[in-house]
């Protein structure tokens, strides 16, 4: 049964959360048919429950905020705009389901997700065969925007090789080419452990590593084994609660005076949950709340904090937030909601200031779907100033085009419907 959708936002995620009801205070009035028309409905397949349960719960909110934001505004097309959200558990088979599920009962005119790089291509397979527009907010791993690209799949977040180009040469220039990895062993570890192999041989440096599982929470045998190798740098690519377990452990051992931390991604979920010892190093920061002048970031930071009571705005927010906004987007330019015609509106589309929320310039790339949208780098550090959110030094802000492979190196071919 659907429940009555307020603010343009349905509420039948598995996972009701007190940021959920925050969000309906900044809501618009409840949805009203205008001359019997339905809404237009979009929807997001994520982990809800599980180890990347932090993340999964972050794009939905922001993709909620989004949502509320342009039903106050009118909606898209002048319907209002309903968000759907299933809950993947972390499992390709349950996502694929879930996927089927919005797509064939639900008549979603989009889909957002996954946050497991793993279970958003097996998305991008369904959505693709049914010719349904879909935007990835926070699966990472190359294939999707490169040689497994789709003409209907564009990607928010980075490729792994942007987030290792952005961050590698920082971390041998300050650190050493000598690294250990702890990567997990599913799509996105393996891409982007790829990645930061390919930059530190290249320079001539050497590495051992072991991966993992995705849900490892024991890293005693692993941390031993990187103590025993000496290296300059222990990466650590594990995400969500297994990041944490991971870094708590390093710390635990008394490791940090032994080897430097570093790695692609430590997102602020994961921060404000490590101890303070383990905030630091050097990190890819994909959208960062505190950027000096930039009223957009500042805004959609303090919207946020009101809506879900957090210490401020992550990437992760940030991702839902931009993919609603650029499928409201491709809809007014396209006129319409058929797949092709948005799909073909959102190639080489700017982001307005409002929605891409930073500087640079953040557009998707036309012969690969991939955003360009600068990367912020950065060292760690305790919370000071009274903001227990306020972890982090940019000490470089990488813009997207320059950490990406150019398209004719990704193997992207995009292949588009015959008319």
């Amino acid at each position: 049964m659907r429940e009555t959708p307020l603010a343009g936002i349905s509420r039948r995620s598995l996972v009701k959360t007190a940021a959920a009801l925050a969000a309906v205070e900044l809501a618009a009035p409840p949805i009203i048919k205008a001359r019997g028309e339905e809404p237009v409905r979009i929807g997001m397949v994520n982990p809800l429950t599980g180890i990347l349960s932090a993340f999964a719960q972050s794009e939905r909110d922001g993709a909620m905020l989004a949502v509320a934001e342009l039903n106050k505004k009118g909606g898209v097309l002048g319907r209002q705009l309903e968000l759907l959200v299933e809950d993947s558990a972390n499992d390709t088979g349950t996502g694929v389901q879930k996927t089927q599920k919005l797509i064939n009962r639900d008549n979603v005119s989009a889909i957002f997700g996954d946050v497991n790089s793993g279970i958003a291509y097996a998305m991008s397979q369904v959505t693709n065969e049914h010719k349904v527009f879909h935007i990835v907010p926070g699966g990472h791993t190359d294939p999707i925007t490169g040689k497994d690209c789709k003409w209907n799949v564009f990607r928010v977040c980075n490729t792994t090789s942007m987030d290792a180009n952005a961050v590698s040469g920082e971390l041998m220039k300050s650190f050493g080419k000598k690294w250990f990895f702890i990567t997990p062993d599913y799509a996105y570890g393996h891409t982007l452990q790829e990645a930061f192999v390919k930059n530190l041989k290249a320079a001539g440096g050497e590495y051992q590593g072991d991966m993992l599982p995705i849900n490892t929470a024991d890293y005693s045998a692993t941390l031993i084994k990187a103590r025993a190798y000496r290296p300059n740098v222990l990466l650590v690519n594990m995400g969500g609660l297994a990041q944490i377990n991971c870094m708590k452990q390093f710390v635990q051992f008394g490791m940090g005076a032994e080897m430097a931390l570093g790695g692609a991604l430590f997102e602020l979920e994961s921060m404000l949950s490590v101890p303070p010892q383990a905030l630091t190093g050097w990190w890819d920061y994909e959208w960062w709340w505190n950027q000096p002048g930039v009223q957009s970031a500042a805004d959609f930071n303090a919207a946020i904090v009101k809506a879900y009571n957090r210490p401020a705005a992550t990437a992760r927010h940030w991702f839902g937030w931009v993919a609603v906004h650029s499928f409201a987007l491709a809809a007014e330019k396209a006129k319409g909601l058929e797949a092709v015609n948005l799909a073909k509106a959102l190639e080489g589309e700017q982001l307005p200031d409002h929605v891409k929320c930073q500087a640079g310039a953040c557009f998707y790339r036309a012969g690969d779907h991939q955003l360009m949208a600068d990367i912020f780098v950065g060292q760690p550090h305790p919370p000071k100033g009274g903001n227990p959110a306020d972890l982090l030094d940019v000490k470089a802000v990488v813009p997207g085009e320059k950490a990406a492979i150019p398209v004719a190196d990704s193997g992207c071919h995009l292949v588009w419907p015959s008319a």
